[in-house]
């Protein structure tokens, strides 16, 4: 499905100099510029170009995608990487005599088989699922990219990985994105010293001294990874397997004392078909479970379907508008809390949620004069967070599309490295519900169906996503990072695109709202400066709230007879096009 090449400007330049200079690159971006072969839009601009790199190689956007998360686990360490898990939506364009085919790829964190339901009752130890070992779940980083990239990619794993250790072995210069994350760590140590006996001293002083630069990050001070280098190298040389059996699985179940090389040798990711709704005509395709954002945001849209003649009249920002969505997401939020699970575990209603007779019964009960009390919406439960995220998106000069969100859980995971090969691991146990009856580490409660229990995944927020035209052809990749608000985030930033046609820079700049059923609050961000709007929101009875920030969006979405594409400036990242 080759579409035609024409000029294109390449606005974002990356260039490593000499061996020992540290990446740098090159800003900003033409937020108007279009592409005709392919873009990237990642969370930061050395990761951008590390995809763009493989697409001019005469990669797809699969090989782009997998070359654009190894280099984000260089330059965001404090969100995703090889100690992590995430999900990846893939559209593999028709092709004669080839038809379309699209590929969801679940690589979530799994609990080891040594953790039960009650295993964090029994431990009894404060902070337990959120730092230290016991936070750790079995990543699946490693084995998604690399499924992804031997099933669907054309390029082979040294080419793929250059970008991502030239990074880490010339270091780069960190941003203020990188320092306000550091500095947040830093603070919540200091008020909790006790997280560090958690993690033990001397791991501790070695994550302290590579990654918060010894309790002193500073914008542009350089970051060099030889360790990560190396480990990268491992993967490029024997892939997969030297880390789920070979000497990196060593190092990491010496690291948790619940975590089996067994568990890491069984590991697999899930190969299946994405979830698919329509909105206006269009198909949109999302993650199933274990991510509640694809629920989420096909019933959530579901619901603005059917009542697109209150909304078609609304204008983005609007009282009515906010109010209309806010509804929808509530609905959303609640079926999210109650029914939600690792489908492999417990039974979820996905096709009965989804189904037209129910979005048609719970469209009719949004009132467009008020809000409702919080039982009109379902369940008692909260949701858990997932913080220290990062998203990709990917078009290819064929049409062929990626969607991949990834993360550690909070900024920098559990805290606990793994020295020797240079990498974090996560704290994705604290998305269970590890001491049922009571609030997690975040003041939220959870869900009986998403207690632990050995090889099952937790329920996420994350919600890759692509929307796909009438005629076949790839019209948004979208996604973001920020917890509960990625489904926020991402879907506001889609309605921009889709309903009220602003460009990807305008729909990811945008200023956003969050409501996510409990806590009853509509929050909005620091950004929206439309007073008018918040005070109308007591007239229809919501409690209003503020929050620096709805999610981390990256945009990308044909235009122009080209593709336009933005990373959000909450982050400060840049994309990468040709």
């Amino acid at each position: 499905m080759t579409r035609p090449i024409t000029l294109a400007t390449l606005t974002l330049v990356i260039a490593g100099c000499a061996s020992g200079c540290a990446v740098t690159q090159s800003q900003p971006v033409d937020a108007g510029a279009v592409y005709t072969r392919g873009v990237i839009a990642a969370d930061h601009a050395i990761a951008s170009q590390a995809g763009l790199e493989m697409l001019q190689r005469g990669g797809n956007a699969v090989d782009a995608a997998v070359a654009t998360s190894f280099c984000l686990a260089v330059v965001r360490p404090y969100s995703c990487g090889l100690g992590g898990g995430g999900f990846m939506v893939i559209h593999m364009a028709a092709d004669d005599p080839m038809p379309a085919q699209d590929v969801a790829i679940t690589y979530r964190e799994k609990s080891p088989a040594a953790v039960g339901p009650d295993y964090y009752v029994q431990l009894d130890v404060p902070f337990a699922s959120r730092y230290g070992p016991n936070a750790v779940g079995v990543p699946g980083t490693v084995a998604g990219l690399l499924t992804a990239l031997d099933n669907y990619g054309t390029l082979d794993r040294a080419t793929i990985l250059g970008p991502a250790i030239k990074a880490a072995e010339q270091g780069f210069a960190i941003d203020a994105d990188y320092v306000a994350s550091s500095r947040e760590v830093i603070d919540d140590l200091a008020e909790h010293p006790e997280w560090i006996d958690l993690v033990g001293r001397e791991r501790f002083d070695w994550f302290r001294r590579r990654f918060l630069f010894g309790s002193t990050p500073t914008v542009g001070q350089i970051l060099r990874q030889p360790e990560l280098a190396q480990t990268l190298r491992l993967i490029a040389r024997d892939g997969a397997a030297v880390f789920y059996s070979g000497e990196i699985a060593r190092a990491i179940a010496d690291s948790c004392p619940q975590m089996s090389r067994g568990d890491l040798a069984r590991y697999e990711p899930r190969v299946g078909r994405p979830l698919q709704g329509n909105f206006r005509g269009r198909t949109v395709l999302a993650m199933p479970l274990p991510s509640s954002g694809g629920i989420a945001m096909l019933e959530t849209l579901g619901l603005l379907e059917r009542r697109w003649s209150d909304l078609a009249t609304t204008t983005r920002g609007s009282p009515q508008y906010i109010h209309l969505v806010v509804e929808a997401m509530k609905h959303a939020f609640a079926d999210r809390a109650e029914w939600l699970g690792d489908d492999r575990f417990v039974t979820v209603p996905t096709s009965s949620l989804l189904s037209s007779g129910y979005l048609d019964r719970i469209a009719a009960r949004i009132k467009l004069d008020r809000t409702q009390s919080p039982e009109a919406y379902g369940s008692r439960e909260q949701l858990p967070r997932d913080s220290g995220t990062s998203h990709l998106g990917v078009i290819d000069q064929w049409g062929n599309a990626v969607a991949c969100t990834e993360t550690i859980n909070l900024e920098f995971g559990s805290l606990l490295p793994v020295a020797e090969f240079g990498f974090m691991l996560n704290n994705e146990m604290d998305d269970f519900l590890t001491i049922p009856g009571e609030r997690n580490a975040f003041g939220l409660q959870q869900s009986e169906r998403n207690l632990p229990q050995a090889g099952k995944w937790p329920l996420s927020s994350m919600s890759p996503t692509i929307v796909v035209g009438a005629d076949g052809r790839v019209e948004v990749v979208v996604g973001a990072s920020g917890g509960p608000r990625i489904i926020s985030g991402s879907l506001q930033a889609l309605l921009d695109v889709l309903v009220f046609d602003w460009s990807a820079s305008d729909a990811v700049s945008a200023p956003r709202f969050h409501h996510q059923w409990m806590p009853d609050v509509l929050q909005f961000e620091d950004g929206w400066t439309d007073e008018a709007a918040i005070d109308a929101m007591g007239q229809y009875g919501h409690v209003v709230g503020r929050r620096e920030d709805v999610g981390v969006v990256q945009l990308i979405r044909w235009s122009n007879d080209g593709w336009t594409a933005a990373s959000d400036p909450r982050k400060g990242g840049a994309p990468a096009g040709w």
